[in-house]
């Protein structure tokens, strides 16, 4: 069984991951692959929130404490799924609260000769790029966005429409008729 979640931010259009995960692989595992494609620290200590179809809590998977569900490297894929825990949290830095939401996709074609998980589908740059303040074409207001096809679009409206001449290129190549 081969399931799909799609990896997204909180109010962010311009960012999206897929990624396509055996059903019998650990959370751990797509942990490490989430870590390694999204740049996240490694030295976090790391915590899945799953919820039900309700909306509510259902559990929590986390490294080496087991919340009562068991830990990230015991509970498979498979088995959340079959508990209807098809939404999670994943907080790749519980210190300071950072997290991504990872949503049951689909199911999918098992591929041959591929390692899983396996990262198939990518939008925008990596969440630590928001914090910095990054904002997405899709994620601006309507006033802000500009299309360039449109007539009205004018790229050179902070330039000065008079071009200033270059005399830097006497300096380089000198004047050959004072010799």
């Amino acid at each position: 069984m081969i399931l799909r979640y799609k990896v997204s931010l909180p109010g962010i259009k311009g960012f999206a991951r897929v990624y396509e995960v055996k059903g019998s692989s650990s959370l751990y595992s797509l942990h490490k692959q989430m870590r390694s494609d999204m740049d996240f620290p490694q030295d976090q200590i790391v915590l899945f929130k799953a919820f039900d179809k309700a909306g509510n809590v259902a559990a929590r998977y986390s490294v080496f404490t087991d919340f009562g569900a068991g830990t990230i490297d015991s509970v498979t894929a498979e088995q959340c799924h079959k508990k209807g825990e098809d939404k999670f949290i994943y907080f790749y830095d519980t210190t300071n609260v950072k997290s991504v939401i990872v949503t049951f996709d689909g199911e999918g074609e098992e591929r041959r000769n591929v390692l899983y998980p396996l990262l198939v589908e990518s939008k925008g740059p990596n969440p630590i790029e928001f914090e910095n303040g990054y904002v997405a074409f899709e994620d601006l207001p309507d006033d802000k966005k500009k299309d360039p096809d449109d007539e009205d679009f004018d790229d050179d409206e902070d330039f000065d429409d008079e071009e200033e001449e270059d005399d830097d290129t006497e300096e380089i190549y000198g004047d050959d008729e004072e010799d």
